[in-house]
């Protein structure tokens, strides 16, 4: 079973991750392109800590395992922002 420093350790993670994202979700916006490499790096954390997180849910019991279910919600509403501005950008770009 997962401890529960071990769960606030991976959520403070998720936090990190998020706020990384976030910054390079308001710089694509504000200039209306965005940094490939950053962005592309965004996303990519995004999708690592929502896979580590889907095997810790795995150890965890039910009050850890809302926890992370509440974190992977927030998670996969980044990704899907995340997607849909660089499918904007592009198109506006064209």
């Amino acid at each position: 079973m997962a401890t529960r420093q071990s769960v606030d350790a991976f959520l403070q993670r998720c936090e990190d991750t998020i706020q990384y994202a976030e910054e390079q979700i308001t710089e694509a916006r504000k200039q209306e392109h965005y940094n490939t490499t950053e962005y592309t790096n965004a996303q990519l954390q995004l999708e690592e800590v929502t896979n580590e997180l889907a095997k810790l849910a795995q150890s965890c019991n039910d009050q850890q395992r809302e926890r992370l279910h509440r974190m992977r919600l927030q998670l996969q509403q980044l990704q899907n922002d995340m997607t849909l501005d660089v499918n904007v950008i592009q198109e506006y770009n064209m």
